[in-house]
């Protein structure tokens, strides 16, 4: 199905980004991923009202796909992909939290709104921030970091493994949905009884796919480590990297200039 094949396409597109020669793709991983560490717990270690002290953290983001040359409308598509669940968490936040902080005229804004706008802007932050890793890095070189970094290698083998896996269950799909097709005519064989059908037959073919692999992979000597051609070196480039962004993380933190902003202009006026 041509649905099945572009998603399929659209996953890999983060691998092909992630080959990139600019400098952000040449730092170490370990650098990347820990600067997003930090980024992320700077971002959700804000209070529930506070909003417009998010806004500087763009700047992140921004700088990764900039530097790293990844197209904006893409990366945009998948932050949108995570936005519809940030609207349902927040949703009943304005019906609950009534209390008026902020006064536009005669209108008053209510706590819940902050809160609910507060939510999906740290959804856009971290979730973007997580793209834009993977297409600076790529993910086997970030399972790779994590587990330089200390995470135990099981836990980094079954993050490889489980993102290898989606490929394999996407290209069983397309070749059953194709195989549907080409035996059905208009609207037969699209009943739940068939759905269900595929789905069980697509569970069975993807488990022999995936025991198959396994078996190639230990007939060649798979140990349970991955060995890539990428070395891995923490210079004073990656040094440099991590401690500048997380200085900045830290001064954000610590100050909302978007505020500080505001009461120097009110000041002017």
């Amino acid at each position: 199905m041509p649905t099945i094949d572009g998603a399929l396409f659209d996953i890999k597109k983060l691998d092909q980004l992630a080959l990139g020669s600019t400098a952000i793709h040449r730092l170490d991983p370990r650098a990347k991923v820990l600067a997003t560490l930090f980024f992320i717990i700077a971002v959700i270690s804000f209070g529930k009202y506070e909003l417009t002290a998010l806004f500087p953290f763009f700047i992140f983001p921004v700088f990764l796909m900039t530097s790293g040359s990844l197209p904006v409308k893409y990366i945009a598509k998948k932050v949108l992909v995570v936005i519809p669940f940030a609207l349902i968490i927040g949703i009943f936040n304005p019906v609950f939290d009534r209390t008026v902080l902020v006064h536009v005229g005669s209108v008053g804004i209510s706590g819940g709104w902050f809160s609910w706008a507060s939510i999906m802007c740290r959804a856009v932050l971290s979730v973007g921030s997580a793209i834009i890793l993977v297409g600076v890095t790529g993910f086997p070189a970030i399972c790779s970091a994590l587990e330089r970094l200390g995470v135990p290698q099981t836990f980094a083998l079954q993050l490889h493994f489980l993102y290898r896996y989606i490929f394999v269950l996407t290209e069983e799909g397309s070749r059953m949905a194709k195989a549907r097709e080409l035996r059905t005519f208009g609207s037969n064989g699209k009943g739940m009884k068939t759905f269900a059908a595929v789905i069980g037959s697509l569970l069975l073919r993807t488990w022999q796919r995936a025991e198959r692999i396994h078996m190639a992979m230990l007939a060649r000597g798979f140990n349970g480590d991955f060995h890539t051609r990428q070395l891995f070196r923490f210079g004073r480039k990656e040094v440099s990297f991590l401690l500048i962004w997380t200085f900045v993380f830290i001064l954000m933190r610590l100050q909302n200039f978007p505020r500080l902003l505001g009461q120097f202009v009110t000041g002017l006026m």
